[in-house]
């Protein structure tokens, strides 16, 4: 009887929850994807329907540059962080720093393609449905960067500070699979919008 009872009472004490951190964060993983999917899905379903120019042809250009930054961004988060997590708070500023001037590189490309579109192309949310899931969109995406740089650029506060330590690690760790996520939006952004959507 109790070599049936013994595995199952090692089995039970071994399995331990998750860290609601991780938890929390794969929820709202699966609750963004699924507002991506939305707008993914409407972007798809109006291209070519607009009545009037100008199309996505005319005035898109791809963006390899600033895609290179925002992929990049992903490696050196996962070098931040797993250097925090060996004590080396010195490097993690470093690759933190460079995960912070990476994003905003790609930010800053993005408002200036909008520039180029509203200003030179005439391309505007109101201008036909291209324009308006174009923005809608790329624009959500870039709603989502804008919120992750934030909170980038507090960690880097904190960590010119000196207050950041490898305690803080498995939440930073956290974060970074946020970041990884606006990522991997933005490989089916690029592909939608550049490659299939042209």
């Amino acid at each position: 009887m109790s070599a049936i009872t013994n595995p199952l009472s090692e089995t039970s004490a071994a399995w331990k929850l998750p860290y609601r951190g991780k938890v929390g964060m794969a929820c709202l993983i699966f609750a963004e994807s699924a507002i991506f999917t939305i707008f993914v899905v409407a972007y798809l379903f109006y291209i070519g329907k607009s009545l009037s120019g100008p199309s996505p042809k005319e005035v898109l250009t791809v963006p390899v540059f600033i895609t290179i930054c925002l992929l990049s961004s992903s490696i050196t988060i996962h070098l931040a962080v797993r250097a925090l997590r060996n004590a080396k708070t010195r490097l993690f500023g470093i690759w933190w720093f460079l995960t912070l001037a990476l994003g905003t590189i790609f930010l800053a490309g993005t408002g200036r393609e909008w520039h180029k579109l509203i200003y030179q192309d005439g391309l505007t949310i109101s201008t036909n449905l291209f324009g308006t899931t174009y923005y809608s969109l790329v624009g959500l995406h870039a709603s989502h960067v804008t919120v992750g740089l934030i909170i980038i650029a507090i960690v880097m506060a904190f960590t010119s500070l000196g207050r950041v330590t490898p305690k803080y690690s498995e939440r930073l760790e956290v974060f970074s699979l946020y970041w990884h996520f606006v990522d991997v939006v933005w490989v089916v952004v690029f592909t939608v919008v550049y490659v299939v959507g042209r």
